[in-house]
C-alpha cells in the first residue's frame, strides 16, 4: 500500500475510533481517551485498553491477533471478512465503553 494512503486510511481510523468512542461516552460513566501516534492507536476505558499497529490489535491482557487496514476503506481483523472502517469502529468502541459483565 502507498505511504501516503496508508496515512489516510490511519488518521481516518483514529477519527472514526474517536468520534464513537465520544459519541458512546454520553451514555457511559466512563470517559474513553484514544492516543495517536504514526505506529500506534490505543483507546483507555479506566484499566481496559485496545492497541492497533498497521499490523495488530490487542485488548489488554490478551495476544494481539491480526488487523489490517485495507486499500478500499475496510479492515480485516484475525483473517476474518473485511469489515466496514466505520462499522468495526463503533463495535470497538461501543465494546469498550459498554459495562464489563
Amino acid at each position: 500500500m502507498d505511504n501516503r494512503l496508508h496515512t489516510e486510511l490511519w488518521t481516518s481510523w483514529a477519527s472514526l475510533l474517536r468520534s464513537y468512542a465520544a459519541a458512546h461516552g454520553l451514555n457511559s460513566t466512563h470517559h474513553a481517551v484514544v492516543e495517536v501516534s504514526a505506529n500506534e492507536i490505543t483507546l483507555r476505558v479506566n484499566d481496559r485498553w485496545l492497541r492497533f499497529t498497521s499490523s495488530d490489535l490487542q485488548h489488554s491482557g490478551e495476544s494481539p491477533l491480526p488487523f489490517t487496514l485495507n486499500e478500499n476503506g475496510t479492515v480485516t481483523i484475525d483473517h476474518q471478512p473485511e469489515q466496514e472502517m466505520d462499522i468495526a469502529a463503533e463495535q470497538f468502541a461501543r465494546e469498550m465503553l459498554t459495562e464489563p459483565q
